[in-house]
């Protein structure tokens, strides 16, 4: 029995596993032709057996280079694919049997894609989910002023899709994929292709819902900014494989505990004159950045301000864009070693 004071997981994944099977064939004509009567088949392996419980109003960022899994897996969560095998939950619902009360619970946004009606105002959009979703009228009707508001899109919904920019159209997608108030949201890119304003706009929004709401949040995105502003806990999945769980802050401490000293200068310092600080980052006359051992920080720090013109001094964590590179980079050469050691094992085995 879980105590009461520790959420349920509203999100349980267990061995999940995706495998597409490829047909593959040279370029030309002629393989073209030889594959109308015989083809080549390789199985590929899109998510490889992860595993993870996410807690209901959590908010957790769902982290990978292109290609590492992520959409396939919020799909599976969605229930738009099945997994080869394994399991995996939302709200007490397997999403493969697409249960109408599950669909009711969730949405899934893709920022790549659209269902907003290209020649029709949102508005009409927002309708159309009505009556699919079987929204009261009333419910309706108070859900679409409260998040136009969060939103500030005001008449912006009356005018034909064609005619709003992709930021207006990505708070439009917003709104359409909320009328029927989901208790999970997942969050595939929902900033791509927007600049920074409404990016920050996008964030704030999804912010304000999962905290009025409780919603339970998974989100992916290359864009660092989104992750930290949002979720407090991340899931890095690379080549299928889950390489991490837990917090931002505690990852950085694992893979790059060194801080790095911002400093401007009230004139031109010569690299040199910095080498004795630590590693230089970056390093321009009158700005530079210095990565220097943590247990270090301090001293080090002092002596800088002593012996430079300093106008600015920061300290920062590594760019998170740099840990999740370096934890790829780690996970991956490990991933080498243990098939090499696997390969040789059998190697010696056979012999």
């Amino acid at each position: 029995m879980i105590p009461a004071h520790v959420p349920a997981p509203d999100i349980v994944v267990a061995k999940l596993r995706k495998e597409y099977r490829v047909a593959k064939r040279e370029p030309g004509f002629a393989a073209a032709f030889r594959a109308l009567f015989s083809r080549r088949y390789e199985t590929v392996v899109a998510v490889d057996g992860i595993d993870f419980e996410i807690a209901a109003g959590e908010r957790v960022g769902f982290l990978g280079p292109n290609g590492a899994g992520k959409t396939t897996t919020l799909k599976m969560l969605a229930g738009l694919l099945h997994p080869t095998s394994g399991t995996c939950t939302v709200s007490g619902f397997l999403p493969r049997e697409r249960r109408t009360a599950f669909l009711e619970s969730v949405t899934l946004v893709l920022g790549q894609k659209q269902q907003l009606l290209w020649d029709l105002p949102p508005v009409d959009t927002f309708e159309l989910n009505r009556a699919i979703y079987q929204v009261p009228t009333k419910d309706f009707e108070a859900r679409v002023r409260e998040l136009v508001e969060l939103l500030d899109l005001g008449d912006l919904v009356k005018k034909p899709t064609r005619e709003l920019s992709l930021g207006e159209r990505m708070k439009c997608e917003l709104v359409a994929s909320l009328i029927h108030a989901p208790r999970v949201l997942f969050l595939d890119e929902p900033t791509i292709g927007l600049d920074v304003t409404m990016q920050e706009t996008v964030r704030k929004f999804v912010r304000a819902y999962n905290e009025r709401h409780g919603a339970t949040l998974v989100l992916t995105s290359h864009y660092m900014d989104d992750v930290l502003a949002l979720c407090p806990r991340i899931l890095v999945i690379d080549k299928g494989a889950l390489s991490y769980d837990g917090s931002v802050e505690a990852l950085v401490e694992k893979v790059r505990p060194d801080k790095r000293i911002t400093a401007r200068f009230a004139k031109p310092v010569e690299r040199a004159d910095l080498e004795r600080f630590g590693a230089i980052v970056t390093h321009e006359p009158t700005r530079a950045v210095v990565s220097v051992p943590q247990a270090e920080l301090a001293q080090r720090a002092q002596a800088m301000l002593a012996s430079l013109p300093i106008l600015d001094f920061e300290v920062v964590a590594a760019p998170l864009e740099e840990v999740l590179a370096e934890l790829f980079a780690r996970t991956r050469a490990a991933r080498e070693e243990t098939t090499h050691e696997a390969i040789e094992a059998r190697a010696e085995g056979g012999a």
